[in-house]
């Protein structure tokens, strides 16, 4: 069985290379943020503060939230595309530091995961959800390059946004995700980094290539 855990903070290509990943493998691809975004989504669609814990983990509860097949499905419905706007952005980090939700939505991965091979990608799976992966991978880069990235991926989707707005925002996800009690953006001790600051997408993939077999 491969399974391999792909983690690193906003921007760094985390989603980007763990597809391309399971395309060279063929095999399945989970984007565990996609699952807090969509909580997030229906959140926000809801008017619940995100700052309310117990209205969030309730909602969280009563969710059905997957990732098939490269779609992220919330209550059944497709949110692709809602879980990118930049209210979501804002607010992911505070709903997914609540401890209980990262514990319903980890044993949700966790279970999806289960006897496949799978690529996961997140901000703890090597440290929580896929502990015993075969490779490990964290990206990283610099905050000005991770902020372009996610500004201009913005803009190609025909949404009004601000660099330094994003930027911000980014700093801001950064120091939540890291803080928080429960299961903190970390790297796993047997993860390989990479610094994808300038680095093409195709440069990434032909160094985690090598690393497959070695897993």
């Amino acid at each position: 069985m491969v399974q391999i855990a792909v983690d690193g903070p906003a921007g760094s290509g985390k989603s980007t290379i763990a597809k391309k990943i399971a395309e060279y493998l063929n095999i399945t691809y989970i984007d565990t943020g996609a699952m807090y975004r969509a909580l997030t989504y229906k959140v926000l669609v809801n008017n619940v503060d995100v700052q309310d814990e117990d209205a969030i983990i309730k909602l969280a509860r009563e969710s059905d939230i997957k990732f098939f097949q490269g779609d992220i499905y919330l209550d059944n419905n497709i949110v692709n595309e809602e879980i990118r706007l930049p209210e979501v952005n804002k607010n992911v980090s505070y709903v997914a530091k609540i401890p209980q939700v990262r514990k319903i939505l980890i044993g949700i991965q966790k279970k999806a995961a289960s006897n496949r091979d799978v690529v996961m990608d997140g901000r703890d799976i090597g440290t929580h959800v896929l502990t015993n992966a075969n490779l490990k991978i964290f990206l990283t880069a610099t905050v000005e390059q991770r902020s372009r990235r996610r500004y201009e991926e913005l803009k190609n989707k025909g949404l009004d946004v601000n660099f330094d707005d994003v930027k911000r925002d980014i700093i801001n996800r950064d120091k939540i995700d890291r803080e928080r009690k429960f299961s903190p953006l970390a790297k796993a001790d047997d993860a390989i980094v990479i610094d994808t600051t300038d680095l093409s997408v195709a440069d990434v993939i032909n160094k985690i290539i090598p690393l497959l077999g070695e897993g």
